[in-house]
């Protein structure tokens, strides 16, 4: 971010605004509606700015703009028709530390005024940072039609009830789920229909309902790309008051998560394990008994080549709630992003998912199964058994130059694509990095004509005789 958001309080605090206009009534007018002590400085005044001195809402010095106008301000605005003179107002309010705003130039200034919407006490802001300012008025006009009027008067009653439910509810939890439960619930609807006294009777029952019981939602995060979650899933991230995640989750998806939430890293990594699956499932149980709404958060689909089901079991062997919330499988998501249909009425009619993180000595695939041709196979977590697999599927009649795949980071920004032949997947492996799949199969060959993810070149298939690699690199 190029810039902090803050919401000010400005009531009674010293503000200048250098400028007599237009445009300069108009950010005085801003000022005066949150309480702010303005002094306008500016040879001449509008109609506007004079009536509002005559009223006693503001000070006027009708003389040219001095440095020493800034002393003891918190902020200025320079709102002149005059370069020099906005120049002079942001280099001299920098040195002395006082933000400022210089109208239609955003290099000169340090803080910004962005557009908003009024639904006071709630305040929505939308700012560009100064590149786009017509798509934030966009932006704003879209959300206007979309925030009810009453909101700020559900708002307004909800602080007035905030000490009685910290009497009736002492903890932090409870008094988020309670007011989860009213702002989607009876009261919301009584004050949308402006039945204020029913909406506070309504508070009053409700108060009284709430449980104290925690919680753990089991979430796939899906395979990187955050458009990807699924709304269920976004909503309990953003209730949730402890996050367990695991390392293949991205991080635009884990700032999706409620900004008080503890996070809790507990991911795991290929020869290393960084929380073992006892303490994950100690934690998940602990936190929940403690009345908290726990999140488990697993890249991907959390039954695919994941321990959920684990987790659950020692979740329901110990009494507490839970709920799934399905997540998009990385064979399904990276494929899709690499170009690559995991059926083709010409290529493949069956789709095998197996994971690659096997043991030789402990290896009981049904090899004969995995190496038939005209069906598509995509292996997690291969990269390093990559040899193995290769050498398995060939022996059991799998042809060597069948198309092959390894997709890194599927649907992520820096997302890669591998391709060749099965005769090369190691080599083709050595070049990817974790998280990657691979997939085998004829369809493999369609990546090049079916790219359309990022801004990388298509992907060319492999020759037989050399077996090159062809990368796509989507960063």
């Amino acid at each position: 971010m190029d810039y902090l958001p803050l919401f000010a309080q400005l009531k009674h605090r010293p503000c200048l605004v250098v400028g007599g206009g237009e445009v300069a009534w108009r950010k005085t007018r801003m000022l005066l509606k949150v309480g702010a002590a303005v002094t306008v400085v500016a040879p001449d005044v509008d109609r506007e700015i004079a009536e509002a001195q005559a009223q006693g809402k503001l000070t006027v010095l009708r003389e040219a703009f001095r440095p020493d106008h800034l002393d003891g301000k918190m902020l200025a605005i320079a709102a002149t028709d005059n370069a020099l003179v906005n120049e002079l107002v942001s280099t001299a309010a920098d040195s002395r530390n006082v933000l400022v705003n210089v109208v239609d130039d955003t290099p000169k200034c340090s803080f910004i005024v962005p557009s908003l919407v009024d639904r006071s006490p709630i305040i929505i802001a939308i700012s560009s940072g100064g590149k786009a300012p017509v798509l934030a008025r966009m932006l704003r006009e879209k959300i206007e039609t979309l925030v009810p009027q009453h909101i700020g008067k559900m708002a307004a009653m909800a602080g007035a009830f905030r000490d009685k439910l910290k009497a009736r509810i002492p903890t932090l939890t409870g008094r988020r789920k309670f007011w989860e439960a009213a702002f989607s619930g009876r009261f919301a609807d009584l004050v949308a229909a402006g039945k204020h006294q029913q909406a506070e009777q309504a508070l009053e029952q409700l108060s009284g309902q709430i449980t104290t019981q925690g919680e753990v939602a089991l979430i796939g995060a899906g395979p990187g790309d955050p458009g990807l979650l699924t709304l269920r899933a976004l909503q309990l991230m953003q209730q949730a008051d402890v996050v367990l995640y695991d390392y293949l989750v991205a991080e635009p998806i884990m700032e999706l998560c409620r900004r008080d939430a503890e996070l809790i890293c507990v991911g795991k990594r290929a020869s290393y394990h960084s929380v073992s699956q006892d303490d994950i499932n100690r934690l998940l149980v602990e936190h929940a008994q403690a009345g908290k709404r726990v999140v488990r958060l697993k890249g991907g689909d959390p039954f695919m080549f994941g321990r959920g089901g684990e987790e659950l079991q020692t979740l329901a062997n110990a009494g507490v709630s839970f709920q799934v919330v399905p997540g998009i499988t990385a064979a399904a998501g990276a494929t899709a992003y690499a170009g690559i249909p995991l059926t083709h009425r010409d290529h493949a009619q069956t789709a095998l998912f197996i994971t690659g993180h096997l043991k030789k000595e402990q290896d009981t695939l049904e090899w004969a199964t995995l190496a038939r041709p005209r069906q598509t196979l995509v292996i997690y977590m291969g990269l390093m058994k990559s040899a193995h697999i290769q050498n398995q599927l060939i022996a059991h009649g799998r042809a060597p130059d069948t198309p092959v795949a390894v997709i890194e980071n599927g649907t992520r920004p820096e997302q890669k694509v591998f391709t060749g032949q099965l005769n090369n997947l190691p080599s083709l492996a050595e070049q990817a990095a974790s998280p990657a799949l691979i997939v085998v199969g004829e369809v493999a060959a369609l990546a090049g004509q079916l790219t359309w993810f990022g801004e990388g070149r298509a992907v060319s298939d492999a020759d037989p005789t050399q077996a090159p690699t062809a990368v796509v690199n989507f960063a």
